[in-house]
Order: C-alpha cells, then sequence, then structure tokens
C-alpha cells in the first residue's frame, strides 16, 4: 500500500546511503524530516530543488530539522545511476542534461561541477525490475496517483488506464520509495512531522516548502 497523508511514513527503501551517516525516518523521531528527492539527470533539481532544501537546512538544523537527499530513478536509467550519484558527491560533478543546461546558463564551474555542495546525507532509492505488466499493476498505480478514478465517466478511464499502460510499458525497473509515496516527478519533497506522520508531498519547487516546514517545527 502507498504512503498515505495523515498515516505513520513508511522507512525509505534504500539501496545505499552515498553521504552521511546511515539512518531512516523511524530513528529520527522527535524531529521533522524533510527529504528532498531528485534525479542525477534533472537539470532543475539543481537549478531550484535542492538549493532551495540546502537553505532550509541551513536556516533550521539547529531548530530539530533533519534533511535527507534521495536520488531515485523513474526515467533515463541509463544516467540516473548510483555510479553517477557517487560522482556527484565525492566530485561535485553533473552529467547529461544538467550539464548541458545549468552549463548554458553559467551555473558550473570548470569540468562540469557544482558551484555548491550537497551538506546533508544522501541516499540512492532501491531500483527493482518491473517486471511483466498486468491489470493489477496497472490498476495499483492509478488508484496511487487518481484516488477518485472509479468516479470518472467510462471514456475517461478507458483512457487513462490506456496512457497509464504506455507509460509502464516504457519503465525498465520502478523506485521504491518513489513508489511507494506515489510521487509524481523530481524534485519533490516529503515532510515527516515530529512524531513520524507523513504530512505533505510537494512536487516542484514553489516556494511554500520553508513555510510548511517552519509549521511543523512549531508544532
Amino acid at each position: 500500500m502507498p504512503a498515505r497523508i495523515g498515516q505513520k511514513a513508511p522507512n525509505l527503501a534504500v539501496s545505499e546511503w552515498v553521504q552521511g551517516r546511515p539512518t531512516n525516518i523511524d530513528k529520527e523521531m522527535g524531529n521533522v524530516v524533510l527529504i528532498e528527492v531528485f534525479q542525477v539527470n534533472c537539470p532543475g533539481c539543481f537549478s531550484h530543488g535542492i538549493p532551495e532544501a540546502i537553505d532550509i537546512y541551513t536556516k533550521y538544523r539547529d531548530r530539530g530539522l533533519r534533511v535527507f537527499g534521495l536520488a531515485t530513478a523513474f526515467e533515463d536509467f541509463d544516467k540516473n545511476t548510483l555510479e553517477n550519484l557517487r560522482l556527484l558527491l565525492t566530485k561535485g560533478q553533473v552529467i547529461g542534461e544538467p550539464s548541458r543546461i545549468l552549463g548554458q546558463y553559467g551555473l558550473l564551474q570548470t569540468g562540469n561541477k557544482l558551484n555548491y555542495k550537497i551538506p546533508f546525507p544522501v541516499a540512492m532509492d532501491k531500483l527493482f525490475t518491473f517486471g511483466p505488466l498486468t491489470h493489477a499493476k496497472i490498476m495499483d498505480f492509478i488508484e496511487a496517483n487518481i484516488p477518485d478514478f472509479r468516479s470518472y465517466m467510462e471514456k475517461d478511464r478507458a483512457s487513462i488506464y490506456n496512457q497509464v499502460q504506455q507509460y509502464l510499458k516504457g519503465k525498465q525497473f520502478s523506485a521504491m520509495t518513489f513508489e511507494e509515496f506515489a510521487l509524481r516527478g523530481t524534485p519533490s519533497s516529503i515532510l515527516i512531522d515530529k512524531t513520524g506522520v507523513l504530512r505533505e508531498t510537494i512536487f516542484g519547487s514553489n516556494g511554500f516548502l520553508e513555510g510548511s516546514v517552519k509549521q511543523l517545527l512549531n508544532e
């Protein structure tokens, strides 16, 4: 079952902690937890998502906030790899689209390197082979992302079903944490309160994340 807002958050499914000490949600009770989910081949993650998370980490890390980075992969599986994550964290080097797009805007140092370092622990999401595509898998995906799917008109349900079927046919792997929290893309932020309850998932960088963090810290 996918994680639900207002319920206890499941632990992150991690293949490896690449930076920082290994931890997880159940070990951080009493703290607010912010998990910044990104892909190595995601320009917006490096231009907006991660810098926003770093800013929040710097401001609130001494007030009971824990911030983790989680590299995931739901596409471009040849680039969103553990090896490229290690390259990012050990040398600051980006690859693929981030290298091209951030370079165009002068946001990289010589050698395709970021002009900042990620200061908090970072893990790699656990990937598994998606396996044969079945009706049950298609419906699980739909119901996790469109809870009121069954209330749609029949023709709309059929259209959504076909779109999801085509999308899932192109997936070589599935990322466990990404799927369990029913995230829609990257960058995404997962917010968990001091009691370990999932309070919010945010897709994109909308400027409201800091306000949500402050609210949870004040509870």
